[in-house]
């Protein structure tokens, strides 16, 4: 590698780092005898930092430099960083030999917008072409759709990339107007909901047709920047419940905002609390895999989620009037909701349970966080804390270990 691309390499790299929404879920593309990697199974994003992001690619940016001037940008316009740009086949190029090198499984790619959204979006899909046609590449590709870019550029994209991501940013469109007034929702929204349908349509096909080509197979995705803004959490989940419903999208990725130059746009000043993100994070877990609604994680008379608690436990001891739970009872949506127990522990409460009763002995073998549920469940030989007397004595059983130790000590004396 020449001093110049390494030069860029370190700029453009540094610069994507703010854009979080790189997993590689989703997609199955398989080798051939003459091609280059897979994009199937463990090979992709098996390497993840604790809060979940995908360390196994290689993400950079196009350019950093931009037209707009979004104030929670680190690539803005107006902000004093030093600028660089790769060439199509300088990408190509650093793909291919660090593939061959196994530094990574795949690329994420995303850009500044230079002179136009269609001159940027044309240049990541050239990126994406060469790779699958000339050089017959089969691993993992994320491409960043560029918002305003035309539906062909977007299809095209749809033909080469595993994976397309449309960043909303900022979660209400009020807010958009006061940090970035050049760019809308219904510019967002565009190449989001044709996507969608595009999507559905190829997918489909492929039922019908079993050599129907792929198009975009990992789905599509986004990013919220949390806390430049002053949206609270119910307003965040409920925006990306509507997504998820109404675009199908594959996953919405959380950025806690970071400062990175005083601007007077901007209405926060304080880097967003990581425990916010992860607080996010989960209660969109409960939301896509547990049947949660938003109004049961939060809703008007809490809005924010607890930085204390996760969103499972500070749902059960907001609403004691639900528990207990008879494990060898209660349906399986109603086991979901209990703190302490999974997806794959509940299916396993209630297929055990056919052959007999369970008992705390069972739970545990069954994966069961007895040190969790066991304030919130009855079985054969569990009889059940009264909730409604002690929620805050079981909320310091579920904080730090000192807390948490004397709570349950006490706790014992009401089982």
């Amino acid at each position: 590698m020449n001093q110049r691309v390494k030069e860029k390499l370190e700029i453009l790299s540094d610069a994507a780092k703010y854009d979080v929404s790189c997993s590689s879920s989703g997609s199955n593309r398989k080798n051939t005898k003459d091609g280059l990697g897979n994009s199937s199974g463990m090979g992709i994003c098996h390497s993840y930092t604790e809060d979940g992001r995908c360390v196994s690619l290689l993400k950079i940016l196009l350019t950093n430099h931009c037209i707009f001037d979004c104030a929670y940008c680190v690539s803005r316009r107006s902000n004093d960083v030093k600028r660089a740009a790769f060439t199509v086949q300088e990408v190509v190029d650093l793909t291919i030999n660090f593939y061959r090198r196994n530094y990574i499984e795949g690329l994420f790619l995303s850009s500044g917008i230079f002179k136009n959204p269609d001159y940027t979006m044309e240049r990541l899909v050239r990126i994406a072409k060469e790779l699958r046609t000339q050089h017959k590449f089969n691993g993992y590709i994320h491409l960043k759709a560029i918002p305003g870019a035309s539906d062909e550029l977007i299809h095209e994209a749809g033909l080469y990339a595993d994976r397309l991501s449309v960043n909303l940013e900022i979660p209400s469109e009020m807010s958009l107007k006061k940090v970035a007034p050049e760019k809308n929702y219904g510019d967002v929204y565009k190449p989001m909901n044709y996507l969608a349908e595009t999507i559905t349509g190829f997918k489909e096909e492929q039922k019908a047709i079993r050599r129907a080509p792929k198009f975009a197979p990992g789905g599509q995705s986004t990013q919220l920047v949390i806390g430049a803004t002053p949206e609270k959490d119910l307003q965040v989940l409920n925006l990306a419940n509507d997504l998820y419903k109404k675009q199908n999208l594959k996953r919405v990725y959380y950025s806690g905002y970071v400062p990175i130059s005083s601007d007077e746009r901007m209405p926060a000043l304080k880097q967003t609390p990581v425990v916010r993100e992860n607080r996010l994070y989960q209660a969109d877990w409960l939301m896509r895999f547990y049947g949660f609604g938003v109004d049961e994680i939060v809703n008007d008379h809490h809005p924010e989620l607890d930085l204390e608690l996760d969103p499972k436990a500070a749902y059960a001891l907001r609403n004691p009037e639900r528990f207990p739970v008879d494990i060898n009872h209660a349906d399986y949506e109603v086991i979901l909701r209990v703190p302490g127990i999974g997806v794959r522990s509940a299916k396993k409460i209630v297929a055990a349970r056919k052959h007999g009763k369970l008992r705390m002995e069972h739970l545990k073998k069954i994966g069961v966080v007895l040190k969790r549920a066991k304030y919130f469940i009855t079985c054969l030989d569990k009889d059940f804390i009264f909730l409604g007397k002690q929620p805050e004595l079981i909320r310091q059983a579920f904080l730090q270990p000192t807390r948490s130790k004397v709570a349950a000590n006490q706790l014992n004396l009401f089982a």
